[in-house]
């Protein structure tokens, strides 16, 4: 199904990888990687505030020529204009953060950044078959179709096209492996694909107890791809009763993933019909603490 902004985290999981390789650091400048994007006073913006969402551009999107043509994506995300000063506010950006990170992905591998996400996180997970950024024709028949009160597109193209905030496609099973594997420490099984050093420091909140201007306010204790549910009493998506260290991520109107490191427990809730708030947010907090009161 498709997973939304679930897939914002596989995305900066394909970060999390090169920065381990020594290939970035998360405190280089984004225009370190792409020179382009100083343009429009966004010279200064570091990875970690795009992975934070406080980079000054919630606004961002690309046009649907870029699916296809990702030297246009380029250009079109280094054109972005600021709404705000970098690092002075903290507001969800909902295409934008994950679009550069893809950009960065691309300038430093000289590869295609869905191909990178699979190759260095989803393939040596033994998880390829089980999530995708970018549907091959050959696997589009698995995708289920999705619905909501505004028509969405269930092209062809766009379950190919794989958009980095957005745009992913997965199995419950898949995802709750993958949060196995953050939970592991960077462990899954056998496999080891990063250390417990670097998940422990994008795991943890990077915003405090900021409200999120997107987010009515809300702390959202951003992490580096997931949010940590912290001690606030309003939260969204984790469970009101989740232990504080739990993180997770999840996706418009649909679904969540979340694991909590106290239990070791990994959970993914996800549908096909995109449901509004308030009955959505309500629904998410229900199902968590359904699964967080039968754990032992």
């Amino acid at each position: 199904m498709l997973l939304f902004s679930q897939t914002k985290v596989l995305t900066s999981s394909a970060v999390w990888a090169l920065v381990e390789e020594g290939k970035l650091s998360f405190m280089d400048r984004i225009a370190d990687h792409l020179p382009e994007f100083a343009q429009r006073g966004k010279g200064e913006i570091t990875l970690h505030q795009v992975m934070t969402h406080q980079g000054g551009f919630p606004s961002g999107d690309v046009t649907k020529a870029t699916w296809s043509d990702h030297a246009r994506m380029r250009a079109e995300v280094c054109d972005f204009s600021l709404d705000w000063t970098p690092g002075t506010r903290l507001q969800y950006h909902p295409r934008a953060a994950h679009l550069t990170q893809a950009m960065v992905i691309e300038a430093i591998t000289g590869q295609d950044y869905r191909a990178v996400i699979r190759d260095k996180v989803l393939a040596p997970l033994g998880l390829a078959n089980d999530i995708y950024v970018g549907v091959p024709a050959s696997e589009q028949e698995r995708c289920a179709d999705t619905y909501a009160p505004e028509p969405r597109d269930n092209s062809v193209e766009f379950k190919a096209a794989g958009m980095p905030s957005g745009g992913g496609y997965a199995t419950a099973r898949g995802m709750a492996a993958f949060y196995q594997m953050v939970l592991g420490r960077g462990r899954l099984g056998d496999v080891r694909l990063l250390s417990p050093r670097l998940i422990a420091y994008v795991t943890r909140s990077h915003t405090g107890e900021r409200g999120d201007d997107a987010m009515g306010g809300i702390p959202m204790h951003r992490g580096l791809g997931p949010h940590v549910r912290g001690e606030s009493e309003r939260i969204r998506g984790l469970g009101t009763i989740g232990a504080p260290e739990t993180f997770g991520h999840g996706g418009a109107g649909t679904s969540y993933s979340w694991a909590d490191p106290t239990s070791g427990v990994s959970f993914t809730y996800i549908t096909n019909f995109m449901s509004p708030d308030p009955w959505h947010t309500a629904r998410l907090d229900r199902v968590a603490n359904l699964v967080h009161a039968a754990i032992d």
